[in-house]
């Protein structure tokens, strides 16, 4: 087992921030997905430690950090993480997000050129529409009372330790359902389950992802981007891999066999090589405001297809 790694508390605009920092060198912030925390990371943080300055924060709204009634786009989330870093006198991150987390990701590289070096994507929400289902009922108007009842006592423990149980059966379809327990688990508290729901309405509705990042790929030739994913997603599926490697050809794409939403906890030894391997071809990006106006201004002048458009912008189109 991973040995335990110090959990430190910031209040940045009122809330309690909860990270992990540890290692040393260059800096990583690895953002985690819905309804996680920095634990998700634990399989790989300390060997990744040994050549890196590791971040890895609770978001705001999950895991041991405050779930005020707040900013939950992902927008403000790359706020928060310029403001964290800020905080803690680092100026520039390879930038790694799993999920949701790559889309905080994207959107900080979006945000904050100057202070990314890299981008890494571990399954990343924004390449196309589809997500799972019960990803989407988390926006439905009942999701708050059917998961109070879900979390009672009895209940919760019946549903976690059956999520488990499937999850230890070597079934493809049912490896992700550990993570899944531990979401179940941490929905008990209603400051959770409020905030995940703001987070879900922002990105998803019931027909599928809102928030894509294809219509900003070709800024990604300003900065090193590496997409991985596993071949067994059934949170988000893996052919949107492909769509990263068609609107950013410059990206480097990894997909992992037998690894499923998760692949950073199904093989974490070849999930740091890749990281290693990537950071050490790709030197850090280095912001230059001509270079971004000029990408901008030559920038994407063409619908984005519906086949990877959000919903919204298909029915648009």
């Amino acid at each position: 087992m991973p040995k335990p790694i110090e959990v430190q508390y910031l209040t940045i605009h009122g809330h309690r921030r909860a990270f992990v920092k540890t290692g040393s060198g260059p800096a990583l912030l690895l953002l985690h997905g819905l309804g996680c925390d920095h634990t998700t990371w634990l399989p790989v943080i300390a060997a990744l430690s040994r050549r890196y300055t590791v971040i890895a924060p609770d978001l705001l709204g999950h895991g041991r950090s405050a779930k005020p009634r707040a900013d939950y786009s992902v927008g403000g989330y790359a706020n928060g993480m310029r403001d964290l870093l800020t905080v803690l006198g680092i100026d520039k991150v390879t930038v790694v997000g799993h999920s949701f987390g790559g889309g905080v990701a994207m959107q900080f590289a979006y945000q904050f050129p100057e202070r990314t070096e890299r981008m890494v994507l571990v399954a990343p929400g924004g390449l196309g529409p589809e997500v799972t289902p019960a990803i989407r009922a988390i926006t439905l108007p009942f999701f708050h009372q059917a998961m109070g009842v879900a979390t009672l006592p009895g209940v919760r423990h019946l549903a976690t330790t059956g999520l488990r149980v499937l999850a230890a059966s070597g079934l493809s379809q049912t490896r992700d359902l550990d993570e899944v327990a531990v979401v179940l688990e941490s929905f008990k508290d209603p400051g959770t389950r409020r905030a995940i729901r703001h987070v879900v309405s922002a990105v998803v509705d019931w027909r599928g992802q809102i928030v894509t990042m294809v219509d900003r790929a070709y800024l990604t030739q300003a900065m090193p981007m590496c997409v991985i994913w596993g071949t067994e997603d059934v949170v988000i599926p893996v052919k949107h891999a492909g769509v990263a490697a068609e609107f950013a050809p410059g990206a480097t794409v990894e997909v992992i066999a037998n690894a499923g939403h998760f692949p950073h906890k199904d093989h974490p030894q070849r999930f740091v090589k890749i990281l290693d391997e990537f950071i050490r071809a790709h030197p850090a990006a280095t912001y230059h405001r001509g270079r971004w106006r000029a990408l901008l201004r030559s920038g994407r002048q063409t619908p984005i297809p519906e086949s990877v458009a959000p919903a919204h912008q298909a029915e648009i189109a």
